[in-house]
């Protein structure tokens, strides 16, 4: 059937169907991670950010391409998780640029959609590099630009056809793409999406979304408070649909009903987040403003009084969340969020400091907007938020710019860098020479890592079967072999250096704990000069984190 024009409805079923065909190919592109560690998590991260999109636009079959583009784009940037996710978000921001006010979409507008997709992507990134998405998005963009189709079917196809060619070609591109035998996964997941638009224009097909599922955030610092403590008991989320230029005179009104105050206006929307003892009037004055949704008013107290009553409780995901969204905020200088995975990692933020862990890392990597709630919900001058893994880096960076306050993204790509970070902060002194210090101080920090390898590669002329126990420091696999306890002392060896002072080991879940006694005893044996801390981590996947400074 012949397309010369997409209405929403359509565009709704083509972005939908591409959802869930990423879905479920999530696992394939995942598999096309360039190490054979087992936390690549491309086509996670993706489909997560992409599935946030898309309930953003639920009920919005019959909107105009330009309306529904720009309510997707929003969605993305919210829901943007890893590296992949956020390029994908501004891959989305650039097509609802090019279909901006658009009823319908023509051949040559869809063109010069993708396009600015292209455009949008590659500015989001200080240093492009090609043999990635950002290639498969300009194959994409340059192949519609230069079709002369004007049945969208075909240029679609087109541009399909082009884009998994180059996409071929990645491995030439990028060399650890060829020793790895894979093309990259972001350019992978991509295609899908793509494939999956235009086999919903060429079917007509009418697609349902399927469920979206959500991380989550835990608190640490909610045990100790008193029910009479809590000065205004209840917690009142809402968006306002409204452009408000200047918002300031609202958020005077709201600052003398309560406390906790959070207003971010976005565009056309406005996010207000308020403790009060009357939710009635904080509506009625929204109201006001414009058309409400999403409204959710909590007593605190009461669900403070229900999680006492099961001290057990206290150690269930799901609760210590609850009362992260409803905790008490202090006012403060300085405010700390991490990224760690493990309750010994928690633990371990937790004593140093840190006002929030947001639970992620490998293979679970917080979105925009679980970093932007988490900052939101501090009430503090100057916000630092340390990602520890750099697959959350640019998440972390546009939650940072999405903030009205000021927000301090230390780029620390491990979990050790983000404890020294911890531990070289000094409340005392100011923010500028903080981030100096703190920047410098994570700079030297060496990292290393025990895993396992999920599939049969050869890197760097070693072959690697699946199952082998491998040895990474700064993210290179410098020892293969079978025993964990062996290549972790392997690695150690090789990051030790003459002027080296400190080793820290963290151990992760379902380690022995008289083999890593016995391995810390070789360690300090073998370097008496240095000192040798050891942590039980409970980290997932690696057996061991570990780290010399």
């Amino acid at each position: 059937m012949e397309h010369l024009n997409i209405d929403g409805h359509r565009f709704y079923n083509m972005i939908v169907n591409a959802c869930n065909e990423l879905e479920s190919k999530k696992n394939f592109v995942n598999s096309l991670n360039v190490f054979p560690v087992p936390d690549g998590d491309t086509g996670t991260n993706m489909s997560m950010t992409f599935r946030g999109a898309i309930s953003e636009i639920s009920g919005m079959q019959d909107k105009s391409v330009g309306e529904i583009s720009k309510k997707l784009s929003k969605g993305a940037l919210m829901s943007a998780r890893g590296n992949s996710g956020v390029i994908l978000s501004q891959i989305l921001r650039g097509i609802a640029k090019g279909m901006e006010n658009l009823e319908t979409a023509d051949a040559s507008q869809m063109a010069n959609s993708l396009l600015e997709g292209s455009k949008a992507a590659y500015k989001a990134v200080m240093r492009p590099t090609e043999g990635t998405i950002l290639t498969i998005i300009k194959a994409a963009g340059e192949s519609a630009s230069r079709s002369m189709e004007s049945d969208i079917d075909k240029l679609m196809e087109q541009v399909c056809s082009y884009s998994e060619e180059v996409l071929k070609k990645t491995p030439e591109m990028l060399p650890v793409l060829k020793k790895a035998n894979v093309v990259d996964a972001g350019g992978a997941g991509l295609l899908i999406i793509l494939k999956g638009m235009t086999a919903a224009l060429k079917s007509n097909l009418e697609v349902t979304l399927k469920t979206k599922s959500e991380e989550k955030v835990i608190n640490v610092s909610a045990r100790g408070i008193e029910t009479s403590d809590i000065k205004f008991g209840y917690c009142t989320e809402f968006f306002i649909k409204a452009k408000v230029d200047d918002i300031s005179a609202f958020k005077n009104q709201l600052v003398q009903l309560g406390d906790s105050l959070i207003v971010v206006n976005i565009d056309d929307i406005v996010k207000v987040h308020v403790h009060t003892n009357d939710p009635g009037l904080i509506l009625s004055k929204a109201l006001k403003l414009g058309e409400l949704s999403k409204i959710k008013i909590d007593n605190m107290k009461e669900q403070h009084r229900h999680i006492l009553d099961d001290e057990d409780l206290l150690h269930e995901e799901a609760i210590i969340n609850k009362e992260a969204e409803h905790e008490e905020i202090v006012h403060k200088k300085y405010a700390f969020i991490a990224v760690a995975a493990g309750e010994g990692l928690v633990q371990i933020f937790k004593d140093l400091g840190a006002d929030y862990v947001i639970e992620g890392g490998q293979t679970m990597n917080p979105s925009t907007q679980d970093i932007l709630s988490s900052i939101n919900k501090l009430d503090a001058e100057n916000v630092y938020v340390l990602p520890n893994n750099k697959n959350i880096i640019m998440a972390a960076s546009q939650a940072s710019e999405l903030s009205e306050k000021n927000v301090i993204v230390i780029p620390t790509k491990t979990i050790p860098q983000g404890i020294t970070c911890l531990t070289e902060f000094n409340s005392n002194i100011q923010v500028k020479e903080n981030t100096e210090n703190i920047t410098k101080a994570f700079s030297k920090v060496a990292t290393g890592s025990v895993t396992y390898a999920v599939r049969d590669t050869e890197m760097d002329g070693e072959k690697i079967s699946a199952g082998d126990i491998l040895g990474l420091v700064e993210n290179k696999i410098r020892k293969v072999g079978k025993n964990v306890y062996d290549v972790c002392e392997g690695i150690i060896k090789d990051m030790v250096k003459d002027d080296s002072e400190l080793i820290s080991i963290y151990y992760g879940e379902g380690s022995s704990e008289e083999e890593v006694k016995n391995l810390v005893s070789k360690i300090e044996s073998q370097y008496p000069d240095m000192d040798v801390q050891c942590n039980n981590g409970q980290q997932p996947l690696y057996y061991f984190i570990v780290s010399v400074e």
